[in-house]
């Protein structure tokens, strides 16, 4: 009877410790749409968009940062490729150098062409506030992630 009480809690304590890795897990993926929504929200407010200007603005935004991310995905996956790799060859290093700069460049049009566009839609103060806004946000975004991390959640406070 004790054995069997015992195999029992063994088994329940087996799953519930299971359960909660998996859950940690799930809450660790990174949710894009969340990210995105928080981030357009601090934009709105910290430039002080009116309803007008955020409508016009806000999916142009979205769709430049998702251009931008386009463009370093094949650097990212080299750049993954490369961690895998137990020694790297000199020809592996310049194919991490070359893509590096070739993302570079090709985000630096990317931008210039969208910056065009938010010209056309923010005032040169807002513009100027956006590019400020853009790079608080992604600070406080690290130092965010960074303070999770270090305290083993990555749930937001």
């Amino acid at each position: 009877m004790k054995k069997n009480i015992f195999i029992t809690l063994i088994a329940f304590l087996l799953c519930s410790s299971l359960n909660l890795m998996a859950q940690e897990q799930e809450k660790k993926k990174f949710d894009k749409e969340a990210y995105q929504a928080k981030r357009n929200a601090y934009i709105t407010a910290e430039i002080g968009l009116t309803a007008d200007e955020a409508g016009d603005f806000i999916p142009l935004d979205n769709e430049f940062r998702q251009k931008m991310f386009d463009i370093g995905r094949e650097c990212r996956r080299l750049g993954r490729e490369s961690r895998s790799k137990e020694k790297l060859s000199d020809d592996d290093y310049l194919k991490l150098v070359d893509c590096q700069i070739d993302t570079k460049s090709k985000e630096a049009q990317i931008e210039k062409e969208y910056f065009e566009k938010f010209k056309k839609i923010l005032s040169p103060e807002k513009l100027f506030k956006y590019q400020q806004a853009d790079a608080k946000f992604m600070r406080e975004f690290m130092r965010e992630g960074s303070r999770n991390n270090r305290h083993g959640s990555s749930d937001k406070k």
